[in-house]
C-alpha cells in the first residue's frame, strides 16, 4: 500500500516564488507589488483568492515567460530535494506536488525531481503566446484548496499514511487532513507555520529521520 507525501513547490522544492518571478519580468515596480501580495497570502493575512486572479491580471504572463521561469526553478532547486525524494520513493512513498503555482511553470522541476504528478493551476495562452486566463475552478486558487486536493488524492490512492510539506499558511491548512504536517523554513520561516506545524524543518533531507 502506498504512502502519500505532498510537497508545496514554491519556497519549498525551490527557492523561488514563481508568481513573483513572473512579475519581475514585467519590471521592478510590478515585481515589488506582486511580491507583497504573495507574502500577505502566504503569511495568512489575506485569503489566497483575494490575490490569485488579480496578480495574473497585473502580470499577464506570456508563454515565453512561463518557459523562462520554468528554467529558473531548475537553477534554484532545494539542495537536498532530489536525493531526499529518491530515498522516499525507495521507501515506498509516492510524491505529489500540490501547489498554488502553475502546472506548465512547475513541470520542468517536477521532471528533474522524478515527480510524476503535479496538482497545480493551468494557464491558458492564445496562438501568439499571449495570456488568456487560468483555470479559475482549480482548488488551489483559493484558501482551503490544498486540503481539498489532498482529500481527493486520498480517495483515489487510499494511502496508508499522508504527509504534507510546505512553507505557507495554505499548506498549514492541510494539517487536520493528513497524518503529519511538516513546515518548511529554509527560504522563508513564516511564524504562523512554524508555530502551528507538527514538525518544522529547514532542509528537506531532515524528513528522512522521521518518515
Amino acid at each position: 500500500m502506498t504512502k502519500l507525501i505532498c510537497f508545496d513547490c514554491d519556497s519549498t522544492l525551490s527557492a523561488i516564488e514563481g508568481i513573483d518571478e513572473l512579475a519581475r519580468l514585467r519590471g521592478p515596480e510590478v515585481g515589488a507589488r506582486i511580491e507583497a501580495m504573495t507574502n500577505e497570502a502566504m503569511d495568512g493575512k489575506i485569503s489566497v483568492e483575494a490575490v490569485f486572479g488579480r496578480r495574473l491580471q497585473i502580470i499577464e504572463p506570456r508563454r515565453e515567460h512561463v518557459a523562462a521561469i520554468g528554467q529558473l526553478y531548475l537553477k534554484t532547486i532545494e539542495p537536498t530535494a532530489k536525493s531526499t525524494i529518491a530515498e522516499l520513493v525507495a521507501r515506498g512513498w509516492t510524491p505529489v506536488i500540490v501547489s498554488g503555482g502553475f502546472r506548465p511553470v512547475i513541470a520542468p522541476l517536477a521532471a528533474e525531481l522524478g515527480i510524476a504528478r503535479i496538482e497545480a493551476v493551468d494557464l491558458y495562452f492564445d496562438e501568439a503566446g499571449g495570456y488568456r486566463g487560468f483555470d479559475e475552478a482549480y482548488p488551489t486558487t483559493r484558501s482551503g484548496g490544498k486540503p481539498e486536493v489532498i482529500q481527493r488524492l486520498q480517495r483515489e490512492l487510499s494511502p496508508a499514511r499522508t504527509v504534507m510539506v510546505g512553507d505557507g499558511a495554505s499548506d498549514l491548512e492541510a494539517q487536520p487532513f493528513v497524518d503529519l504536517f511538516v513546515g518548511f523554513g529554509r527560504y522563508v520561516a513564516r511564524p504562523k507555520v512554524e508555530a502551528g506545524a507538527q514538525r518544522f524543518i529547514r532542509s528537506l533531507d531532515q524528513l528522512l529521520a522521521f518518515l
